[in-house]
């Protein structure tokens, strides 16, 4: 597997509005970025990340760590501190991993900040009772 190992440096966050105000169409942004990355060997690389979940003008989660890339990357911290940019398909593995072990924290600092969860929630629709019976009282034509 390419990343060896994932770890968090600091998380900062914040609620910039009062406990109960109420506010409508809350957005959520979510960004994923490198921050540094430094060349162990011809192989293996460390990765700094940032990750950061926004409400708009409600409040903010940043999380900071590092990750271990491993792989057959000979030039990778070079062409990065130069030209900031990777190879799209390490961008995928590296951003994916950063977002899937952020995101859990993140809705669990969410809760302790009584903010919304960075995530969208499911919608739930059970049917009322009504509903159902009139649903099971249509029927096709009977043939004999």
């Amino acid at each position: 597997m390419p990343i060896a190992n994932f770890e968090l440096k600091s998380i900062d966050a914040e609620r910039f509005t009062e406990k109960g105000a109420k506010r409508k169409n809350i957005r959520v942004d979510h960004n994923s970025s490198v921050t540094r990355m430094t060349q162990v060997d011809k192989n293996t690389c460390i990765i700094g990340f940032r990750f950061t979940a926004n409400y708009k003008g409600m409040g903010r989660i940043e999380i900071e760590g590092q990750l271990t890339y491993q792989g057959d990357i000979p030039d990778l911290a070079a062409t990065w501190n130069k030209e900031n940019q990777m190879p799209s398909n390490i961008a995928n593995k590296v951003h994916s991993t950063v977002i899937s072990n952020c995101i859990p924290e993140a809705v669990f600092i969410a809760r302790d900040l009584q903010l919304p969860p960075p995530i969208p929630l499911p919608k739930v629709n059970i049917p009322d009772k009504k509903d159902q019976k009139k649903k099971k009282r249509k029927g096709g034509m009977e043939v004999a």
